[in-house]
């Protein structure tokens, strides 16, 4: 197996935001938390280094940081095992399409625990934890606050173009995490603008970002201002068009305004870092359960990152209405479909 190991041990601060041993070749009081990548791999600035970000804040527990790049998908299963035959005490396998790779190492190897990014765990696993989000959630506030901006708001942001009311969804594979999201924010959009028209294309990728640039390209070619993007590395050209083309962008997984913030109004979060030190910390203290765990709005892990440079823009309104959408979600009085079939007569 072709490994390439980044192996880094670092400080991080003990204040980091927590939503609420076993083998090792490293030193006698380290342990190594190790995670595959998707094919996207490191500096995709989305889910992969997330969940890298996850690994770093384990450190204050006693594990140090170690990673491999997967290049193919025939890649996943022989870096899994690798990991665990190196002596890694958890392995993280990252993204959707890992699922059955990650489970199959774990079978593989019942002595280590795996963690699995955006895949549900199995009952016959119990050494392996799947971390689901609830990505509708950010979807809809995301949604909510472009059906906004695009048309009744568009004033206060000059990048805005309020007579077509049109906004974009590049989305990478209609895996179920993109699904959730794409559908999220269809709801969002009509909820509070039922004539906007919202494109969507999938790229068929998540690591294309001239795919991604060309899709959000043609989407503001028919008007649209705002283009989500949930499309991992696709996604990142889909940024780079928006900031082009002098319109916003909405981007995920992680707050990602400093990839262009002149561009980039909000990001449809999920928390991966910290979901990932939860386990960690789990880990360290012999409290680690296989199984499924799933993170929303009702556990910080799921929302909108910051407005940045924006943020003295947005109209108090829009942002009452986001706060409103929010607490909606809560209470359950705002319900939030998870697949297009769900939300035909808004897409069709």
């Amino acid at each position: 197996m072709k490994r390439t190991m980044l192996m880094l041990t670092l400080l991080v601060l003990a204040g980091a935001l927590v939503f609420a041993g076993g083998r090792s070749e490293a030193a006698p009081d380290r342990k190594i938390a190790a995670m595959a990548t998707d094919v996207g791999g490191l500096g995709d600035q989305s889910f992969n280094d997330g969940a890298y970000q996850g690994l770093l804040l384990g450190a204050p527990y006693g594990f140090e940081a170690r990673v491999v790049e997967s290049n193919q998908q025939t890649d996943y299963i022989p870096n899994l095992s690798g990991l665990a035959e190196d002596g890694a005490e958890i392995v993280f396998a990252v993204g959707f399409l890992m699922e059955d790779a990650v489970k199959e190492a774990a079978r593989m190897h019942p002595d280590t625990l795996f963690g699995g990014i955006d895949i549900g765990g199995d009952d016959d696993l119990p050494n392996f934890q799947g971390i689901l989000y609830r990505e509708e959630q950010s979807g809809y506030l995301a949604g909510v606050l472009a059906g906004l901006m695009t048309k009744e708001h568009a004033s206060a942001i000059p990048r805005l173009r309020p007579e077509h009311n049109v906004v974009g969804a590049v989305l990478g594979m209609l895996v179920p995490p993109v699904e959730r999201f794409e559908v999220g924010f269809i709801q969002g959009v009509k909820s509070v603008n039922p004539d906007a028209t919202v494109l969507s294309v999938t790229a068929g990728s998540f690591v294309d970002q001239a795919a991604g640039r060309e899709a959000a390209l043609a989407m503001i070619e028919q008007g649209a201002d705002i283009v989500f993007q949930a499309a991992g590395l696709t996604g990142l050209g889909a940024i780079q068009a928006a900031d082009e083309e002098g319109v916003l962008a909405i981007g995920v997984d992680i707050d990602q305004n400093h990839v262009a913030p002149d561009a980039v109004l909000t990001s449809a979060i999920k928390k991966i870092p910290e979901s990932v030190e939860v386990v960690l910390r789990s880990v360290a203290e012999g409290t680690f359960q296989g199984g499924t765990v799933s993170y929303g709005l009702a556990e910080d892990a799921t929302g909108l990152a910051p407005f940045h440079g924006f943020d003295s823009m947005i109209p108090q309104e829009v942002k009452d209405a986001l706060e409103a959408a929010r607490q909606g979600i809560l209470d359950g009085s705002i319900e939030i479909a998870t697949s297009r079939s769900q939300i035909r007569h808004l897409i069709d």
